[in-house]
Formats: structure tokens, C-alpha cells, sequence
């Protein structure tokens, strides 16, 4: 079956200014264009554009979206069982919260009785998830599925402390990585409290540490724009390749 521009904007529910933008920037063409000089879309770029629309759900960027679709490895059925995976993990999420959420109230009510831990264990739940549908595939095809359960299942059974330290060592971290970035000197102790910082973050979901795979990690930063993104937007400045040489020159 094929489509006008607008019937394809109707039927995905988007505009027909955006299907023009992603054919202007090579993201979706059509599959050919009429006697009349109209757009004309395919099963084909259906198919695509339902691709699209899944990775933008997940907040991924156009640029990053056309390196996924137009690579020579890209298969829908394989992204299909991603996109699958990842819309479980959000369902679990909201599941946790609803019933976190469910829990306080009767907890409030003197109802029944909730453990600290069970009062935090939605907020963690979702920071999983988050962190499973952004980097979950990247990390496993890095350090295997059984590292990356074991390292999710150490996290899920963080105390209220260990989870708050959690935090405040990786804003330490960030805090350090600044005045790094700021002085160029990564013979100081602020570049020294960064590697100790960061190497304590992770050690509170890694079951045993190794400096090889401290350093894969600092370069998968830099080469995955995920990765950097996360850094560098945190911080408001760039600052993902500092991270990168401070974790080399100190875990070595």
C-alpha cells in the first residue's frame, strides 16, 4: 500500500513539516515521487518511520537515530525485541513506583508497616531502568549478561545509606571533574579525588574491580555519545575526555 505525505502524517500521527525535514536531512525518502511531483511512501518507510518514532520515544537524537536505521547492521525484527525490552523495563518502572507510591499512602494511614529500604526501592528501580533502556545493550555486549545482572541485583539491594552515598560520591566526582576541567592540571588532588571518586561509585555495583575494565569503560564515555551526553550535560560543560584521561593515567 502506498501513501501521500499527509496520509502518512495521519496515519503515524505526526506532521507532514517533519516527514519533509526527514527527508531533507536523509532520514526517511520516499520511495518515489509521483507524475505530479508528490511524495509517495512505501511498507518500507512505514516500517522506518515506526522505527523513528520508537527511538524518539526514547529521547534519542535524529543524528543518532539516522547512524541506527542506515547502519549495514540495522534489522527491524532485531530492533522490534529492543524496543519490546525496553517498554518492559518502563512498564516494571511504573508498576514499582505505582506500588511504592500505594505502600506510602497506607504506610501514612497506619495501614501497614514499610521498611526504609521499601520506601526507596521505586526511585531505584526506576534509575535502572533508565540506565537499562539508555545503556543496557552497550554494557552487556562489553562485560557479558551475567556481570550486568550481577552488577543490577547489587543495586537493587542498596540500604537507604549505601544509595544516598551512591549519589554523594558521584557529585563529589563532578564536583572535582569541574575544577579539572577548569585548571588543565591532572596532577592535582582534585584529579585524584575524581579517579578515587569514580572508582568508588562503581564499586558499589561491581562485584570485584578491575583497572582493565575501569578504562574500557572511561573509553566507551568517549566514543558513545550517550555516555558523553550523560557527562557532559550533567556538568554544563564538556568534560567527558578530562574523565577519560583521569581514570587511564590513574588506574594504570
Amino acid at each position: 500500500m502506498e501513501y501521500s505525505i499527509k496520509n502518512l502524517a495521519d496515519l503515524a500521527g505526526v506532521t507532514t513539516r517533519a516527514l519533509r525535514y526527514y527527508n531533507e536531512i536523509g532520514l526517511l525518502k520516499p520511495s518515489r515521487i509521483n507524475s505530479s511531483g508528490y511524495r509517495i511512501y512505501g511498507e518500507k518507510e512505514v516500517d522506518l518511520l515506526q522505527q523513528i518514532l520508537f527511538y524518539k520515544s526514547m529521547d534519542m537524537k535524529l543524528e543518532d537515530i539516522q547512524k541506527v536505521i542506515s547502519g549495514p547492521g540495522f534489522d527491524i525484527t532485531k530492533a522490534l525485541k529492543n524496543h519490546l525490552q525496553q517498554l518492559v523495563l518502563r512498564r516494571d518502572q511504573l508498576d514499582q513506583l505505582i506500588s511504592t507510591v500505594e505502600k506510602t499512602i497506607a504506610y501514612n494511614k497506619g495501614e501497614l508497616k514499610m521498611s526504609n529500604k521499601e520506601k526507596f526501592e521505586g526511585f531505584k528501580e526506576e534509575k535502572l531502568s533508565d540506565n537499562e533502556s539508555k545503556f543496557g545493550e552497550e554494557i552487556r555486549e562489553k562485560y557479558g549478561e551475567e556481570t550486568v545482572v550481577a552488577s543490577n541485583q547489587r543495586f537493587m539491594n542498596m540500604s537507604e545509606d549505601e544509595f544516598e552515598n551512591m549519589k554523594n560520591t558521584e557529585n563529589e566526582m563532578f564536583e572535582s571533574l569541574k575544577e579539572v576541567v577548569k585548571t588543565k592540571d591532572l596532577e592535582s588532588q582534585a584529579a585524584k579525588n575524581v579517579y578515587e571518586n569514580h572508582k568508588a561509585w562503581l564499586n558499589f555495583t561491581w562485584a570485584t574491580y578491575s583497572v582493565e575494565a575501569h578504562i574500557r569503560l572511561a573509553e566507551m564515555y568517549v566514543e558513545d555519545e550517550r555516555f558523553s551526553n550523560y557527562y557532559n550535560d550533567r556538568a554544563g560543560i564538556e568534560i567527558v575526555k578530562v574523565l577519560r584521561d583521569i581514570i587511564i593515567k590513574y588506574a594504570k
